[in-house]
């Protein structure tokens, strides 16, 4: 609170009738306090205390004698002032704000209060007007409505919260990224935009850094509001009080939704071969070396085989290579119709495909690929005038029997295959038996 001097104002400035101790009380108020005289058009200042001089920049004596009206200036509200009037002029209680000006000519946004001052008989003798300068608050309100602007105007998201982690504000970044309106978000907690893809171990772990003042960076997959799954990249900060409590948290969230799944679109491009959609050699033989171990951990069965697209040089040779292509799809396609959907097709050479079937034993797979070789041949029936036929070799992966060495066995079943005639399948146990 500002002090005020002790000392007595200027003994012309101060009315007769005012009472030595409440002078004394007004003269060291923080309030401004100016009185006027009650004389019809007149009303001139006969006291001011020093709060008032400092909030307008002009000395005592420079007002005393003069009308109020002296400090009103182009930003004045007419309509305030002429209420004012009508209050003085009633003998009626004023409260109102508008812009006054200092000596200097700077405007200050102003609201007071003035009260008519009776005698005796009631009739009114002075007006009592206490001030306040509301330029500081103004100014701060205008700061904080730009900042809130400034928080709008970003297209990542903002969401303040307090201690216990309830929503303060949220700005209309996130707002576009939840579907959810300020409004429907104060007052509760983030989680009302949880997707369920994180178990509450994750959260627990997150809200233990938090309270401990830590900040925190993560990847969130939330849920708007229509359903669809929003990846957000969160960064929260604790912010600290002057004793060091963590009294609010401040999240900044950006939507990289169309970042994650356009690299998850890439990687799916990198793991799939364009022409015939199956598994490239590179991404293929990890989920080969997968279905081994998960096998081998369960104790079930695998089966493995080569397919070969008999005579595909004669085709590329006497049709060329884009009607190869063709082909190609369609016999990827054709084997992918006569798998389960668990089941994986790699590309695992230029016209080679190696199936792995998890759960399947070897007659099983051999019953598979005979409805393959079906499948290829009628799909390709209308394509050439020469028919397109499939061979493969079909093996079952033993225990301890080494992968490398499984396939190699299945390899040369694929070869005999082929040279015993083509468009037929051979199987481990059925060639050695």
């Amino acid at each position: 609170m500002r002090s005020r001097s002790p000392s007595s104002p200027p003994a012309a400035s101060v009315p007769d009738a005012l009472p030595a101790l409440l002078l004394q009380a007004i003269h060291q108020a923080f309030n401004a306090v100016l009185i006027t005289d009650a004389v019809e058009n007149g009303h001139r200042i006969v006291y001011v205390n020093p709060a008032l001089c400092e909030m307008t920049g002009y000395a005592a004596h420079e007002l005393l004698g003069r009308n109020p009206r002296m400090l009103q200036g182009p930003q004045t509200c007419a309509k305030v002032i002429a209420e004012l009037r009508s209050c003085v002029a009633e003998g009626r209680f004023f409260k109102g704000s508008t812009f006054n000006y200092r000596k200097d000519g700077s405007p200050y946004l102003l609201e007071w209060n003035i009260s008519p001052v009776r005698d005796g008989n009631g009739r009114i003798t002075h007006f009592v007007s206490v001030q306040h300068d509301l330029s500081a608050i103004a100014q701060a309100q205008a700061s904080s409505d730009i900042f809130a602007r400034t928080l709008d105007a970003t297209e990542d998201g903002v969401l303040i919260c307090n201690h216990l982690g309830i929503i303060e504000f949220a700005n209309r970044g996130y707002e576009k990224i939840t579907g959810l309106r300020a409004r429907e978000l104060v007052g509760r907690k983030p989680s009302v935009a949880q997707s369920g893809r994180h178990d509450q171990a994750f959260y627990a772990a997150l809200w233990s850094r938090l309270t401990d003042g830590q900040p925190v960076r993560e990847i969130f997959v939330n849920r708007r509001t229509d359903g669809t799954e929003v990846h957000c990249e969160e960064s929260i900060t604790p912010l600290r009080n002057r004793q060091g409590e963590v009294t609010h948290y401040v999240s900044m969230v950006r939507d990289i939704t169309a970042r994650v799944l356009s690299e998850r679109a890439f990687r799916e491009q990198m793991q799939h071969d364009s022409l015939t959609g199956a598994l490239t050699r590179t991404s293929g033989s990890l989920h080969l070396e997968n279905a081994v171990a998960q096998s081998r951990a369960l104790g079930a069965t695998l089966a493995l085989a080569l397919v070969d697209i008999d005579y595909f040089k004669q085709v590329n040779d006497r049709f060329g290579h884009p009607t190869g292509d063709k082909v190609l799809a369609t016999v990827a396609g054709a084997l992918a119709g006569c798998l389960r959907a668990s089941d994986k097709i790699i590309r695992w050479g230029g016209e080679e495909f190696l199936l792995i079937m998890a759960g399947c034993d070897e007659a099983s797979a051999v019953s598979t690929l005979d409805r393959c070789r079906h499948a290829v041949h009628q799909a390709c029936a209308d394509m050439l005038p020469m028919p397109i036929t499939i061979s493969a070799g079909v093996g079952q992966i033993e225990p301890g029997q080494e992968l490398a060495d499984c396939i190699e066995r299945i390899d040369q079943l694929l070869y005999r295959a082929k040279q015993e005639g083509r468009n037929q399948v051979r199987a481990v146990h059925a060639s050695d038996g």
